[in-house]
């Protein structure tokens, strides 16, 4: 099973929240039309496979009973993939395909994945419209169950293996193209990260079958021996808890960083009211323009979290110095100077995230040509979180309006970043920000200065 270290990746983390929000929360209403659609058509496969189907035995309603009972309780043992949840179940699986009428087996999945999900609504574990999901998630049998009935190979024998191998690849096929057309038809997530994480489930899948079949084929003749598997089941409970705990403690581990950001940024903002909205301004223009570079989720987070707190360090900076209205002497700029590595070091002693966010800050004036401070990084030298930081400070600087000067217009703005392209500025992250600013979706904040004491421009 995948381990999850006390640290785990920003895409993951982000994968993990939205995940377990989406649980809890009402299906957008185009994901509600794909998903009914899903389940209807879900319906009346296994209805009509289960009753027009050819099955080489009869059924066992008290012995259904017990495996569809025994399938739910398995079926509790989650681990969260991102947006998918594994589910162990395939060693329940495949002996009831070979031990029951295998046509009736989809029906009964689906019912047993309904009674799940009706108890996790009854928990508010999740939300009420997210149950008809269950119909379509409990629908995989079908596939395999109809390689099983095709090739002649309900009644459980190792001359049946290469059905079984056949009937195996079916349900991978069948459940890969399902989930990737859900998703894109519900606009519910890219339908390649939903593949991934649907390969990976199949990869585990594909360890548990065996067991499933060895189960199956040592109760040929006493069905109900096959449960003598469960023992299995109790241990992967045990690893899906530990997961679930560990999980849950990283990804509030991730809040606490980010809790503790903001309050850094509210006692920054306490202190200098013009540096706290210039500050949520660049934080928000910045991811504007991480997502246009296209930059992994990592530095998506090193961007967001360097733009909140690039301007940390001038806590530490003599409010006659930030509050100055002109132009700094030469013994105020070196001072000013330092704040930059001063909003490291307090980041080094929160440690974690934030120590990470720390290198970020700490570039946030260099120069692309390596004639900034403090350190004269250059080019690629700068993280690339920093470079993206630096250009949007700039540009929200020169656009807003301080009591010494006026705010820049847009287009002379503009100008300016094309002129320090290179120079300054990353040539990548300034071709960026113009393609932000030039959507019709972005909309510029000018804060005046009514009441507002302005920062020295830096």
């Amino acid at each position: 099973m995948t381990v999850i270290p006390s640290q785990i990746d920003a895409a993951t983390e982000r994968l993990l929240e939205d995940a377990a929000n989406r649980r809890v929360s009402r299906l957008p209403k185009r994901e509600q039309l794909a998903e009914a659609l899903f389940a209807l058509t879900a319906v009346i496969a296994v209805v009509a496979f289960a009753l027009l189907g050819h099955a080489e035995r009869s059924l066992d309603l008290p012995l259904a009973a017990l495996f569809v009972t025994v399938y739910a309780v398995v079926a509790r043992v989650e681990f969260v993939m991102g947006d998918a949840v594994l589910i162990p179940t395939q060693i329940v699986v495949v002996p009831m395909l070979l031990l029951l009428p295998t046509p009736t087996v989809p029906l009964l999945i689906v019912l047993a994945s309904v009674a799940v999900t009706a108890v996790k609504v009854a928990r508010g574990r999740t939300a009420a419209a997210r149950a008809v999901l269950a119909i379509t998630d409990g629908s995989f049998a079908l596939a395999p169950a109809l390689v099983i009935v095709a090739a002649g190979a309900q009644l459980p024998g190792w001359t049946h293996w290469p059905a079984y191998i056949a009937a195996l690849l079916a349900q991978f096929a069948f459940d890969s193209a399902r989930d990737t057309a859900r998703a894109a038809l519900g606009g519910r997530a890219c339908w390649r990260r939903v593949l991934a994480e649907t390969l990976e489930a199949h990869r585990v899948d594909a360890l548990l079958a065996p067991i499933g079949l060895l189960a199956a084929i040592a109760a040929a003749d006493e069905p109900a021996a096959a449960l003598l598997v469960l023992p299995v089941t109790i241990v992967l409970a045990g690893f899906s808890r530990e997961r679930e705990a560990r999980v849950a403690q990283t990804v509030e581990l991730g809040r606490a960083y980010r809790g503790t950001a903001l309050l850094l940024r509210d006692l920054l903002e306490q202190d200098d009211e013009y540096t706290g909205h210039h500050t949520q301004d660049v934080v928000e223009l910045s991811v504007k323009v991480a997502e246009q570079l296209g930059v992994s989720e990592e530095v998506r987070r090193e961007t967001e979290m360097g733009a909140l707190l690039h301007d940390i360090g001038k806590i530490a900076i003599p409010d006659a110095i930030i509050n100055k209205p002109g132009p700094l002497d030469a013994g105020e700029w070196a001072l000013m100077k330092t704040h930059t590595v001063v909003g490291q070091e307090m980041l080094d002693r929160v440690g974690g995230l934030l120590g990470n966010v720390g290198v970020v800050v700490r570039a946030s004036h260099e120069r692309f040509d390596g004639g900034g401070y403090p350190d004269g990084l250059a080019g690629c030298e700068i993280p690339l979180a920093a470079r993206i930081v630096i250009v949007c400070d700039s540009f929200n600087a020169m656009t807003t309006t301080r009591p010494y000067r006026r705010a820049m217009p847009v287009e002379e703005a503009v100008a300016e970043l094309h002129r320090c392209s290179g120079t300054q500025f990353d040539p990548n992250v300034v071709e960026a920000l113009l393609a932000v600013i030039g959507d019709p979706g972005w909309s510029l904040t000018v804060h005046a200065p009514a009441l507002v004491q302005a920062s020295a421009a830096v």
